[in-house]
């Protein structure tokens, strides 16, 4: 694994436009999660960043594996099956999330709505 690059610049401009880590280096702590079985953490912890730049990363980098085509082998089917379903997993867990925390929501919201006295429009 690369190190990343560092720039230093003293310009606030040129510093919104800075990729401190080379594409090669964030596809390196993505194939840490997809290829070792490294955690999101684990794989922060390794490379000294943050989880929700790994997360970040992950979410930009394992999605553009590519699909296994026409002429792939059985091996290549296999890993496929064997990511689509870890990728399945994975959103079906959070859907469950966003529906437990959606009927959370909406269940505070009646409570909150239901004791409140009308406003009455005076003319």
């Amino acid at each position: 694994m690369s190190k990343p690059t560092s720039q230093s610049s003293s310009d606030a401009s040129d510093r919104s436009k800075q990729r401190p880590y080379s594409d090669e280096f964030r596809g390196d702590v993505v194939r840490l999660i997809t290829d070792e079985g490294y955690s999101i953490a684990a794989a922060a912890k390794a490379c000294g960043v943050s989880d929700q730049t790994v997360l970040n990363w992950y979410g930009r980098y394992a999605s553009a594996s590519e699909a296994a085509g026409d002429d792939a082998t059985v091996e290549e089917l296999r890993a496929e099956v064997v990511r689509l379903r870890k990728h399945l997993r994975r959103a079906e867990r959070e859907r469950a999330i966003l529906e437990k925390a959606t009927a959370y929501f909406a269940k505070g919201l009646l409570r909150s709505t239901s004791g409140s006295t009308s406003i009455k429009p005076s003319f």
